[in-house]
């Protein structure tokens, strides 16, 4: 049977002769890829002829000629990285002489390229978005499911307050534009035109916490908290919010209630921090829950917002800390939309007025008159910043009759010293100076008995305060000051070690004794290598008190210290009188410039009993 020579189209290959539609898809990509190229291509070359390439830095130049010394003297060199690597190890070891040459080569490329280059627009800067841990809504949610006994318990500690807080929210733009406006340094707020000073006393008014009483120092021996620390599951990151919140839930309103109460409100609301969890120093004064209503907290509140806001300005944490809350209400009490004829009688504290209703019509009357600030200053009107001799009152509402007055400075005018005043309990002792650290020995057996009837000299005195013109009898002088510029010094307690900061731009500050209300001048002073820093006391020029004061500059663990007198000089000079006094280099003040003191003054009549 002769063999079919027919072509067997069925085994055929014909595979050349069709594409396949892998081949379709193949053939599709590389049309892609080419296309994709060509317009890279054409972007990069567009890029290039649109602007000036940047120069180059002078390690670019260096490195430009030593390749191709290094491929000329290197036939044998396998490529470019390797020439690289011998380029960057030689200039490793270059000195800066030797640098020299290319550095200068650089700087003139970069001085042309910016004397040619047309300087670029710049971009709109975006309003930043406000990070806080301040959240009052999340402690309303807490409180809500608190029991009778438990918020009686509250009361106890002196945090009653807090149990008729209403608002829920915060208001970011708002708190975001008083931050701008937030002095951390004197202390005050710069809007509407005014300086307005904030005190632990406008804490006490705004949220209700003591503004008298023991500092709190939430800092210690590791050993004190430790078996606390267990308790509470504290890390190094800090207290678990969520924990707190489940510890709240639970029966009971003992001590371990009230203490995680604290804890809770102090890292959610009063002094947050820029991490999600509470901070485990606040432990350090929980040891002793029957005295916890015995402390300044409106002072502590006041410290904590001012340190926060400055950490946060020099960019050391992203999230803003504090009470923002009480930056907020204070705004809405001190400033008023309507005028001060509408103005109706105030609630203290005032954040039991505050709902969420009369803020959202508050921000809408804002928003009516374009924005924050067109409204008027009333702290005078409202009470903000009482007296410090007005005596305190349990009334909850203060009549219009009775409402100090306080000290609203227009912006233009300095306002030096303008920090805040601690406030102390007139009726509280002076604490003993064991373990201060003084351990140079003085003879005080010629100092006068300040306690017994001193006979001054009818001589005049000057207000220090260079915007007063105030003039006249020493003894009239305090009474002038308390009066009109209370909230332009600071109070200290005679034998008690006081910390004080001064402002890079502050030469001096009024210190005025609680006990019987002399005034004192911390004067600074700039030498080449730092700050002079002394103690002078107003008087009379011919009395002959002096008081015996010490000054303490720390950094680390290095300290400075002077002890020395006082002299006594009539008022505020710009030459001070040749004295004693301590130099403090300039390597000892922080990042802001401020230089941060330990003062402390003795009374005459207890310098016998001072220890070392």
């Amino acid at each position: 049977m002769a063999a079919d020579s027919s072509p067997d189209f069925d085994r055929t290959d014909i595979s050349p002769l069709v594409n396949s539609d892998d081949d379709d898809d193949s053939m599709a990509s590389k049309r892609k890829e080419i296309t994709s190229n060509e317009l890279e291509g054409s972007r990069r070359k567009k890029k290039k002829q649109g602007g000036t390439p940047r120069p180059a830095c002078s390690w670019v130049h260096f490195s430009r000629e030593f390749i191709k010394e290094y491929s000329a003297s290197h036939p044998e060199s396998s490529g470019l990285k390797v020439a690289t690597k011998a380029a960057s190890d030689a200039w490793k070891v270059m000195t800066v002489q030797e640098k020299e040459k290319y550095t200068k080569r650089a700087r003139e490329v970069w001085d042309d390229y910016l004397s040619s280059t047309p300087a670029r627009e710049p971009k709109p800067r975006k309003q930043a978005n406000l990070v806080t841990r301040c959240s009052p809504g999340r402690l309303v949610n807490v409180i809500k499911r608190f029991t009778p006994d438990q918020r009686e318990a509250v009361k106890t500690i002196g945090f009653g307050s807090l149990l008729d807080l209403k608002c829920r929210t915060l208001r970011r733009s708002l708190c975001l534009w008083l931050l701008e406006r937030f002095n951390t340094i004197r202390r005050s707020l710069e809007i509407c035109g005014k300086r307005i000073p904030l005190s632990p006393r406008d804490v006490e008014l705004v949220m209700g916490l003591p503004a008298s009483g023991k500092d709190v120092v939430n800092s210690g021996p590791d050993d004190l908290v430790a078996d606390l620390r267990l308790k509470y599951n504290a890390s190094n990151r800090g207290i678990s919010v969520k924990f707190l919140e489940e510890k709240l839930g639970e029966p009971g309103a003992g001590d371990d209630f009230k203490r995680a109460f604290l804890l809770y409100v102090l890292g959610t609301l009063l002094c947050p921090t820029a991490r999600l969890d509470v901070s485990p120093s606040f432990l350090h004064f929980l040891t002793d829950m029957d005295s916890v209503h015995e402390y300044n907290w409106a002072k502590f509140l006041l410290d904590k917002l001012v340190r926060e806001v400055s950490r946060f300005r020099q960019g050391k944490q992203r999230a803003v800390g504090g009470c923002l809350l009480f930056l907020q209400l204070f705004y809405y009490e001190s400033v008023a939309i309507g005028g001060p004829c509408e103005l109706g009688p105030v609630v203290v504290p005032c954040l039991s007025s505050w709902t969420e209703e009369h803020i959202s019509e508050r921000e809408k009357q804002e928003k009516e008159l374009g924005g924050y600030g067109y409204g008027e200053v009333v702290c005078n009107e409202r009470g903000l910043g009482l007296s410090l001799l007005v005596e305190k009152t349990n009334v909850g509402v203060l009549p219009l009759a009775i409402r100090g007055t306080r000290t609203i400075l227009p912006l233009h005018e300095e306002n030096l010293g303008n920090e805040a005043i601690t406030y102390k309990d007139k009726n509280t002792r002076s604490s003993k100076i064991e373990g201060y650290g003084y351990n140079n020995s003085m003879d005080f057996s010629n100092m006068n008995d300040h306690n017994d009837a001193i006979t001054y000299d009818q001589s005049q005195s000057t207000c220090p305060l260079p915007s007063c013109n105030f003039t006249g009898l020493f003894e009239h002088l305090s009474d002038h000051f308390t009066t009109e510029h209370w909230d332009s010094g600071q109070r200290f307690l005679y034998n008690c070690p006081l910390p004080v900061s001064l402002g890079m731009d502050e030469t001096f500050l009024v210190l005025q004794a609680e006990e019987d209300g002399l005034l004192f001048l911390l004067n600074k002073g700039t030498e080449n290598i730092g700050h002079t820093v002394m103690v002078t006391c107003i008087g009379p020029s011919s009395s002959d008190e002096r008081f015996l004061y010490c000054l303490v500059s720390e950094r680390g663990s290095s300290s400075l210290r002077l002890k020395s007198y006082t002299q006594t000089l009539p008022g505020r000079v710009d030459e001070i009188p040749p004295s004693d006094f301590l130099l403090v280099p300039f390597g000892y003040l922080n990042s802001s410039g401020e230089l941060n003191l330990k003062v402390c003054i003795w009374n005459s009549s207890d310098l016998v009993g001072v220890r070392s």
